[in-house]
């Protein structure tokens, strides 16, 4: 079943919004880069993205499908319309769509060993 587990924000410093919400609500992320951390292991983790080459413009709901193709295949026979084509991220691949009220949103798939 598709899910939303998955919220990333974006930011322009990822040390700095590592250390804020660290010391706001002792989280603690794992790094991917430069530019990208990651808070995991609750029911909804958090990204914090500070790419230029995947920049959001503001704060992106993820849902996470099993299989990705089929899930692009039925956000556009929905009426959705792609703004990302599939990309890969470290572990695993995604898009990003508009719905028809206007809403962005990321679907991904996990595939340990990605890059």
């Amino acid at each position: 079943m598709a899910k939303v587990n998955y919220i990333e924000m974006p930011v322009k410093d990822v040390a700095g919004a590592r250390d804020f919400y660290g010391k706001a609500f002792g989280w603690s992320f794992a790094s991917y880069g430069p530019d990208y951390a990651a808070m995991e292991g609750t029911d909804v983790a958090v990204g914090l993205n500070g790419s230029d080459d995947h920049a959001i413009p503001q704060l992106l709901a993820l849902v996470e499908v099993e299989d990705l193709e089929g899930a692009l295949e039925s956000v556009v026979a929905a009426g959705g319309s792609v703004t990302v084509p599939i990309f890969a991220f470290p572990g695993g691949r995604r898009f990003h769509f508009r719905d028809p009220a206007g809403n962005e949103l990321g679907v991904f798939v996990n595939e340990p060993g990605q890059h």
